[in-house]
């Protein structure tokens, strides 16, 4: 009687949590037992509604899902300090609308000779009665990384606070000519045409980087294919790899339990390595066990500047899930910080998750679209904008007065000189987008370009982060690149202030090209060509915090462009809580 008295209040309290959500904006930590406020010192560095925790360090988002109308994330994290280390645990953390967070204790944590060095990355799979479990790397007593099992011990529970660990752990050790220490990061599983269940694990083979792809009956006894489902020769050890299908027409996610039934789908093979994270697309045949790359010769996992990636700036270590709440597919990214290892120990805490967003399928087929997700738009407040404007060439403009730390800004460009683009001579799908940005950044001028948005600004423009778009001509096509220069973000130094770029596929001569930017005091996120092309960066300003950051339009090219929309929102603060 009294353990269900403690069920009644508990859930009395979690829904007084949610309530309070949704109708404050200023929040203070529950801790457990009481409702007490706990005041965390504010950094400037800090952000205010990116996913972290309270303090100490996180990397890789694991195992993220929705459960009885609950949304679920998991992550790396070190509870003992803001630095990595090997012995990490599961953090675990619940949300109704994917913005606002209440921290709940571990989900897993180093306890058993097969994970007792470290809980290592995995995913989070629905059974067929839809009761999710985790598939997990643990590190073990010998520091070999082996896959393991944990259930929830209560599926009525739809916070699922307390998981078990199998019996049967580990169930899937590192097999021969597999390096111990290169085997992890189990994907979350889809049925067979058998009726039986499918994993791929990073690590790295004698085909190279690869996808090493097992079976099973019972999700507890697993046996290797004898090739992987895919691998690269060209790249290095893949971790936390991902395989799902996206629909071939609308922006509808589907349930990995389901692709291989529906016909008109593409699959989507991920892989992180080299501290990016790639993708091609394809088609899978679940009859043969094969995924054939749409690329062919698996260009798109090489590694290269010009193979396709979820974002070309700072993002690792990503996870999708389906939500199927709202019928779309989801994508997670850790992203680390750009200062040095003493200054995460000084700041107490490391490691953000971008916005969630959005994914799915571009209507040419040839890469995906990414796009915050709607929830994070609740925290927008005090709209600017305007329309039509000329954007003289070598000219600046103030966006908003007042502090520009916390915005959504988005805004798009027509172009009445377009046929003064620049040309250059080689084949453009020859040039290097990163290495273009880097050479010719913000200040150089051109002629259509560069043109687009400084954020986190100082008043005299001496500090700023610029993302910007130059226009040039190729043979016979306009090329789109798109850059984010951090070159004079701060006047710190040992910060990694790495100028990224990309191309975006957009055709100015029949659309517009837009750009939506999220600023949270020390991350950017942007997203050009509506969402085709995505570059995060980590920021540190010295000059442009809290109050005294500013937003600018600017045209550094020599021909007028024209901003048809500009939209810019204040944002609130996002609730991340603890019981």
């Amino acid at each position: 009687m009294a353990t269900k008295w403690m069920e009644m209040v508990k859930c009395g309290l979690v829904a007084l949590y949610f309530v309070w959500l949704i109708s404050n904006r200023f929040g203070f930590v529950v801790s457990h037992g009481d409702i007490n406020e706990v005041h965390i010192p504010q950094q400037f560095q800090r952000t205010s509604y990116h996913f972290q925790p309270l303090q100490n360090w996180m990397n890789d988002p694991n195992g993220p899902m929705y459960y009885k109308g609950i949304y679920h994330l998991f992550y790396q994290h070190n509870p003992n300090g803001a630095v990595f280390d090997s012995k990490i645990v599961w953090g675990h953390a619940v949300s109704r609308d994917l913005i606002n967070w209440a921290h709940l204790n571990h989900a897993l944590e180093p306890t058993h000779p097969f994970d007792i060095n470290g809980c290592w990355s995995g995913s989070v799979s629905f059974l067929h009665n839809n009761k999710p479990v985790i598939l997990y790397t643990g590190l073990d007593s010998s520091f070999q990384q082996v896959q393991n099992l944990a259930i929830p011990s209560n599926f009525s529970d739809p916070f699922l606070e307390i998981w078990t660990k199998s019996s049967h752990n580990p169930i899937i050790a590192p097999p021969n000519g597999i390096e111990r220490h290169r085997f992890r990061d189990p994907t979350t599983a889809w049925p067979g045409p058998d009726g039986g269940w499918r994993i791929v694990i990073g690590g790295q083979t004698s085909y190279g980087g690869a996808a090493m792809l097992y079976r099973s009956e019972d999700f507890v006894h697993w046996h290797q294919s004898r090739f992987p489902l895919y691998s690269s020769r060209d790249s290095g050890n893949w971790e936390c790899p991902d395989f799902y299908p996206v629909k071939l027409n609308g922006s509808n996610g589907i349930d990995s339990l389901n692709g291989f039934r529906v016909g008109a789908v593409k699959y989507v093979m991920k892989a992180s390595f080299n501290s990016h994270d790639y993708y091609t697309l394809g088609s899978y045949v679940p009859e043969k066990e094969k995924f054939t790359s749409d690329s062919g010769d698996g260009f798109d996992l090489r590694g290269t500047n010009l193979g396709l990636r979820y974002d070309y700036g700072k993002f690792y270590a990503s996870k999708t899930f389906y939500d199927s709440s709202q019928k779309r597919r989801i994508l997670w990214g850790w992203v680390n910080e750009s200062d040095s290892r003493e200054d995460n120990i000084k700041k107490g805490w490391a490691g953000l998750q971008v916005v969630p967003r959005k994914i799915w399928l571009s209507k040419t087929g040839r890469q995906l679209i990414q796009w915050p997700v709607k929830e994070v738009e609740k925290l927008r407040t005090n709209r600017f904008s305007l329309y039509n404007k000329e954007l003289r060439g070598r000219s600046t403009m103030k966006v908003l007065g007042g502090s520009a730390s916390q915005v959504d800004a988005e805004v798009s460009f027509e172009f009445p000189y377009l046929e003064e683009a620049e040309r250059v001579d080689t084949r453009w799908f020859d040039l290097d987008p990163q290495l273009l940005c880097s050479k010719r950044d913000a200040s150089v001028n051109g002629r259509v370009g560069p043109f687009g948005l400084l954020v986190l600004a100082s008043n005299d423009l001496s500090e700023h982060t610029a993302i910007f778009f130059r226009v040039l001509k190729a043979h016979n096509r306009y090329v789109v690149l798109m850059c984010s220069d951090q070159s004079r973000s701060s006047f710190r130094e040992g910060v990694d202030k790495t100028t990224y770029g990309a191309f975006v596929d957009v055709d100015p001569r029949h659309e517009k090209i837009s750009l939506r930017t999220l600023v949270d005091r020390s991350i950017v996120e942007s997203f050009g060509g509506k969402g085709k092309t995505c570059i995060t960066s980590r920021v540190y300003p010295t000059l442009a915090v809290d109050d005294d950051a500013r937003l600018y339009a600017f045209n550094n090219g020599t021909q007028s462009v024209v901003i048809s929309s500009l939209k810019v929102w204040k944002m609130w603060n996002a609730q991340i809580m603890s019981f």
